[in-house]
């Protein structure tokens, strides 16, 4: 049987975001509910959300991406989820394919989205991201954000999962400071991540996995392809594995520094 009239909530997290909310927010216009959570930004993005007359928006603190996706997934009214990231659109097929997913025969619980990286208003064709994709349509009742993951989060799907074939629009570089800037906090919970599982700081790591990661996406993942495009991006992707174990070092001293209140007091 073939429903019809499947009612859906579009799901997104800002901070400080003005400049590409604009366009996600209109492309998810489609949705019967939208909901933003915004982790308190200072750029006008809040004021923004708060007049728009489709949006419902809720601040709430960060503390990592895993767990602010998880809070905006309990406050959808909706069964079905369109999760999108602020500087994403959905392109008007996407939106067509969308629809007609959730009106179908519903084989799936969740689907995933191959995404097209724009850098600034060029495409990014390589450079290690031409088979990207993410969770982004689902069921609320048959998924939870995995706690495995505080950053590059991913599902725990109770069924089965789908591809559709239009690709959701990804504007993954505005400038070099706002991307660096990016790639840094990713770094800093990835180590976060790492101190979770007993993972230990190595020298080596710290030397070779930024190169590594260099190499590959530039030469291996053809980056070389994207010009002077893809040494930016390239770079500034091995730049967060760099950050991720200069901070997984810094985590691991102040594990292993007692603190003034706990330290032995010296006899004069």
């Amino acid at each position: 049987m073939v429903l019809q009239g499947q009612k859906i909530t579009a799901l997104v997290i800002t901070y400080n975001e003005i400049g590409y909310i604009e366009n996600c927010i209109k492309s998810v216009e489609f949705a019967d509910e939208i909901i933003v959570v915004d982790s308190y930004s200072t750029d006008g993005t809040y004021e923004y959300l708060l007049s728009h007359p489709k949006v419902r928006v809720i601040q709430h603190p960060f503390k990592n991406y895993t767990a602010q996706k998880a809070y905006t997934l309990a406050q959808a009214s909706n069964d079905w989820v369109v999760f999108v990231d602020a500087d994403e659109v959905v392109t008007p097929q996407l939106e067509s394919e969308i629809i007609a997913t959730v009106n179908g025969p519903n084989k799936h619980a969740a689907y995933w989205f191959r995404r097209k990286f724009m850098f600034q208003e060029k495409r990014l064709r390589f450079s290690g991201w031409q088979t990207d994709k993410n969770y982004r349509l689902f069921r609320k009742s048959k998924v939870r954000f995995s706690e495995k993951r505080i950053v590059h989060e991913t599902l725990e799907v109770n069924g089965t999962s789908g591809t559709l074939k239009e690709k959701l629009t990804h504007f993954c570089y505005r400038n070099y400071e706002n991307y660096k800037g990016k790639m840094l906090c990713y770094g800093r919970l990835k180590a976060k991540e790492a101190i979770l599982k007993n993972k230990r700081f190595s020298l080596g790591l710290l030397i070779l996995k930024p190169t590594y990661r260099f190499l590959y996406n530039y030469i291996i993942r053809l980056g070389i392809l994207d010009g002077t495009k893809g040494i930016k991006v390239c770079y500034l992707n091995a730049l967060g594995d760099w950050e991720r174990y200069l901070e997984l070092r810094r985590l691991e001293h102040e594990q292993n520094v007692p603190s003034l209140k706990t330290a032995p007091q010296q006899s004069s």
